[in-house]
C-alpha cells in the first residue's frame, strides 16, 4: 500500500446519515469495543477470522490487522481509527438495531430534530423560507421509507426529500389538518438528530 493511500481521509457521510448512525448507537444495550485491539478482534469474528477480508474492508495491509490482533500495535492513525470505529459500530449488536428499526417502521416512528433552511411552496400564502429548528415525530410510514433508503445505500441527496416530506406532514400540515398543499424543502442542514 502506497503512502498516498495510507493518508487518505476516511470517507465522510452526510449529516442525515450520521444522525441515523448515532440514533442506532443510542439503542445499544452494551458499549461497543473501544480499543483498536478489541475492535479488530470483534471485526475478525464478523469476517469468520479472515485477516485478508478485514484488511480489505479497512483499507490496510493484512500484516497491520495481524499486528493489531496480537496487540503489537495499539494506536492507529486517524484514518484507520475512524474506519475501526465506523465498522465496529455498524456491526455491533445487529439484533438490537434491527429490533429498534422494526419498531420504528411499524409502530412507534421516530423523532427528528433538525436545524436547516426550510423553503415552502403552496397555494395561497406562506412564510418565507428561513433557518428553523424543528422537533417533531415522524410517522412509522416515513420512518420505514427513511430506514429502507439508508439500508439500500441512499445518498444524503436521496434522503433530504423524504425527511422534508415527513417533517412537513407532522409539523407544518399537522397530519393533513391544515395548510393543504404545502410542501417544504430543506437545504443547508446545520444539525439533525433522530431518536428511535
Amino acid at each position: 500500500m502506497s503512502e498516498h493511500e495510507q493518508q487518505q481521509p476516511a470517507p465522510r457521510r452526510g449529516k442525515v446519515l450520521e444522525a441515523l448512525a448515532r440514533a442506532e448507537r443510542k439503542v445499544f444495550t452494551r458499549p461497543a469495543p473501544k480499543s483498536a485491539n478489541a475492535q479488530v478482534k470483534f471485526l475478525l469474528t464478523r469476517v469468520k477470522g479472515s485477516t485478508k477480508a478485514l484488511a480489505e474492508r479497512l483499507g490496510v495491509s493484512r500484516r497491520t490487522v495481524e499486528r493489531y490482533r496480537a496487540g503489537k500495535l495499539t494506536a492507529p492513525q486517524k484514518r484507520l481509527q475512524a474506519a475501526l470505529v465506523e465498522k465496529t459500530e455498524s456491526e455491533w449488536q445487529p439484533q438490537v438495531r434491527a429490533q429498534a428499526r422494526q419498531q420504528a417502521s411499524t409502530s412507534s416512528g421516530m423523532m427528528v430534530e433538525v436545524t436547516a433552511y426550510f423553503g415552502f411552496t403552496c397555494s395561497g400564502s406562506s412564510d418565507d423560507g428561513r433557518i428553523r429548528t424543528i422537533t417533531t415525530p415522524i410517522s412509522p410510514t416515513y420512518a420505514k421509507q427513511i430506514l429502507e433508503l439508508q439500508e439500500a445505500g441512499a445518498t444524503e441527496e436521496d434522503l433530504h426529500p423524504i425527511v422534508a416530506e415527513a417533517t412537513t406532514e407532522s409539523y407544518f400540515t399537522e397530519w393533513g389538518t391544515r395548510a393543504d398543499g404545502l410542501r417544504a424543502d430543506f437545504t443547508h442542514v446545520q444539525a439533525i438528530e433522530f431518536l428511535f
